[in-house]
C-alpha cells in the first residue's frame, strides 16, 4: 500500500500515469515502476507511519478479528461447563464409593462421562472443521464480506438448539451445527486481516485475533465465574444466550466494511480495488493507483489459467506453504493450547477449590491478553520465526516442570505449584508461538490460494485437535488417566517434537512483501536462509 509522498501537485500528475494499472491488457511491464514505488513506499514506513496512513485498515482488521471472540467463547465454555457444579450435577455420573458433604448431606461424587466430556469439547471442533472447507471455495467465489455476513446470520439461528437443548447429545449437535460458520470465520479472519494493512501492520493486525480469543475466554470466565453457585438451569443457560450478543451488531459492520484489495485485484476489479484502499488509508496520502499496480505485479507473477483449487494447493512450491500453514495451526495443540483451553478444569484436577479454579481460569485469560499486546511489539521488531522459536522452547521446559511437579503426590503444595505451572505455560503460549502463528499463517500462502490454504492450514488443526481433546479429557479425567499434573510430560514431548521441525522448516517473513515471499519460495530457498537474503527490487522471479 503506497503513500504519495510526493505531494498533491505530483499525485494529481500520476493519476493519468496509473491508467494503465486498470486496463487489464496492459502488461507488468506498462505498470511496473508504479508496483515499485509502492513496494518501496511500505517498505519504508515505521509502525506509527503505517497507523497513521492506514487508520481505518487498522480499525476494520479489529472489527473482523471481533469474530474469534465466538468461537473462543464456546470454546472455553464448554471446558468450563464440564467444572461447573450445576452442569455436573444435572447431566453428570456417580463415580463408584466416592461421596462429598453438601448441606450437611453425603451425596455421591458426580463428574462428567469421559466420553461425553471429550465428545462435546471436539463437537464444535467438528462442525468448524466443515465449515473450513467451505470458507475457501465460498470465499474465493463472493468474498470475505459476504462469506462471513452468510456465516454470522447462520449462527444466530443455530444457537437456538444450544440454548433448549435438555440433554448432552442434543448439545452436541448445537454444537457441530455452530461449529459451521466458526470455521468460517477463522479462516476468513487472518486472510482478511494480512491483505488489507501495509506490510508493518501485518503483524499487529494477524495477532489481534489472538488477543480477542483471550477477550472470549475473559467473558467466559467472568459469566462462569457468577454461574458457579447457581443451583438451577439459569447457570448454564444464560451463559449459552449471551451468544446472542455478538452475531448481528457484527453482520452490520462487517457490511459496512470494504472488501479486501487484494481480492478484487484477483477478480480483475481494479478500480473497486482502489476505491478499497482508499477506503482503508486517507486519501490525501495513499497513492491507490500505485498500490493496485503492486498488487497486480504479484498476481501476475502468480498467475494460472487454472481456477483455484485444493488440488493445487499439494502441488510444487504451493506444496511447502500449505505444509507450513498446516504445521503451525496444527502444533497449538502439541505446545500447551489445550491446558490454556482447559484451564479450570485442570486447576480443579490439580486439587484447587471449585471458587479458586474459576477465579484463576479469570486471571489465566486476562494475563492471556495482556501478553497478547506484549508479542505484538516482539513479533514486530524482533521477528516471527524468533519469537515462535524462543516461545516453543520456553513452554516445552515448563510443559516438562508441569510433568515433573504432578509426580509429588496431592499436598497442597504440589497442589499449588501444578495450578502454578499451568497458569505460566497457559499465559506464555499467548506471548510466543500462539501470536506468531497467526502472522506466520496470514504471510505464508499464495495470494491467490490464500482462501483456500488458511481453510485447509484451519483443518488440520482441527484433525489434530479432537483426538488431542479426547486425549486430554481421558488425562484429566478422575474415570480415566487422572493424570492432573503429569500431562505435562505428554505435551512437553510433543511440543519439543514441534519445536525442533519449527527450528528446520519455518522460515522467517518479517518485513517481506508478499513479492519477496512469493520469489523465495520459488527459489526453493531454505528455511535459516530467508532472514539474510535480499531479493533485488526489480525481480519478478
Amino acid at each position: 500500500m503506497s503513500t504519495d509522498i510526493e505531494g498533491k501537485a505530483h499525485h494529481g500528475e500520476a493519476i493519468e500515469h496509473h491508467t494503465d494499472v486498470y486496463d487489464e491488457k496492459k502488461g507488468v511491464a506498462d505498470f511496473k515502476a508504479d508496483a515499485i514505488l509502492a513496494e518501496n513506499a511500505e517498505h519504508n514506513m515505521t509502525v506509527l507511519q503505517a497507523v497513521k496512513q492506514y487508520p481505518m485498515a487498522s480499525f476494520w482488521a479489529f472489527v473482523i478479528s471481533c469474530l474469534i471472540i465466538m468461537e473462543s467463547y464456546d470454546v472455553f465454555l464448554m471446558g468450563n461447563f464440564v467444572a461447573l457444579p450445576y452442569f455436573i450435577t444435572r447431566f453428570g455420573v456417580e463415580i463408584p464409593g466416592q461421596t462429598q458433604i453438601v448441606n450437611g448431606i453425603e451425596v455421591p461424587v458426580k463428574v462428567i462421562a469421559t466420553q461425553w466430556q471429550g465428545a462435546l469439547q471436539v463437537s464444535g471442533q467438528l462442525g468448524a472443521l466443515i465449515g473450513v472447507f467451505v470458507a475457501g471455495p465460498l470465499t474465493s467465489w463472493i468474498g470475505y464480506r459476504w462469506a462471513t455476513i452468510i456465516g454470522l446470520m447462520l449462527l444466530n439461528v443455530f444457537i437456538f438448539s444450544f440454548y433448549f437443548a435438555n440433554s448432552i447429545a442434543v448439545m452436541f449437535v448445537a454444537q457441530l451445527l455452530e461449529g459451521v460458520p466458526w470455521g468460517i470465520f477463522i479462516a476468513n479472519a487472518p486472510a482478511y486481516c494480512s491483505e488489507i494493512v501495509p506490510i508493518q501492520l501485518r503483524a499487529p493486525a494477524t495477532q489481534m485475533l489472538q488477543m480477542f480469543w483471550a477477550i472470549g475466554s475473559i467473558i467466559v470466565g467472568a459469566v462462569t465465574y457468577c454461574y458457579n453457585g447457581v443451583e438451577n438451569d439459569s447457570a448454564f443457560r444464560i451463559p449459552i444466550a449471551l451468544q446472542w450478543l455478538f452475531p448481528t451488531p457484527l453482520a452490520i459492520l462487517i457490511f459496512c466494511c470494504p472488501e479486501s484489495p487484494w481480492w478484487l485485484t484477483r477478480k480483475g476489479r481494479l478500480e473497486e480495488a482502489a476505491k478499497s484502499v482508499e477506503r482503508l488509508g486517507r486519501r490525501s496520502q495513499v497513492n491507490s493507483g500505485e498500490t493496485v499496480a503492486m498488487m497486480r505485479r504479484v498476481i501476475e507473477f502468480e498467475k494460472s489459467t487454472k481456477r483455484p483449487s485444493l488440488l493445487e494447493l499439494f502441488k510444487g512450491t504451493d506444496l511447502r506453504r500449505t505444509l507450513i500453514v498446516c504445521f503451525v495451526y496444527s502444533a497449538q495443540n502439541l505446545t500447551g493450547n489445550l491446558i490454556a483451553n482447559q484451564a479450570v478444569y485442570f486447576f480443579r484436577q490439580a486439587g484447587i477449590s471449585v471458587n479458586t479454579a474459576f477465579a484463576l481460569g479469570l486471571i489465566t485469560s486476562a494475563l492471556q491478553m495482556i501478553f497478547v499486546m506484549f508479542s505484538w511489539i516482539l513479533t514486530t521488531y524482533l521477528g516471527r520465526r524468533t519469537i515462535y522459536l524462543w516461545g516453543s522452547a520456553v513452554n516445552t521446559i515448563l510443559l516438562f516442570a508441569l510433568g515433573i511437579a504432578g509426580c509429588f503426590g496431592k499436598g497442597q503444595a504440589a497442589n499449588y505449584a501444578q495450578a502454578s505451572l499451568g497458569l505460566i505455560v497457559s499465559v506464555l503460549f499467548t506471548l510466543g508461538p500462539a501470536p506468531a502463528s497467526w502472522v506466520i499463517i496470514g504471510e505464508t500462502s499464495a495470494i491467490r490460494l490464500r482462501p483456500l490454504t488458511t481453510g485447509v492450514g484451519r483443518g488440520s488443526y482441527y484433525i489434530v485437535e479432537i483426538p488431542c481433546i479426547f486425549l486430554a479429557s481421558y488425562m484429566l479425567n478422575p474415570t480415566g488417566g487422572n493424570l492432573a499434573g503429569k500431562c505435562g510430560f505428554v505435551w512437553g514431548a510433543t511440543g519439543f517434537i514441534c519445536l525442533v521441525t519449527a527450528y528446520f522448516f519455518l522460515p522467517e517473513m518479517k518485513g517481506r512483501s508478499y513479492r519477496e515471499i512469493d520469489i523465495m519460495f520459488q527459489r526453493r530457498l531454505p528455511a535459516r536462509q530467508w532472514k539474510k537474503k535480499i531479493i533485488d527490487i526489480n525481480d519478478d522471479e
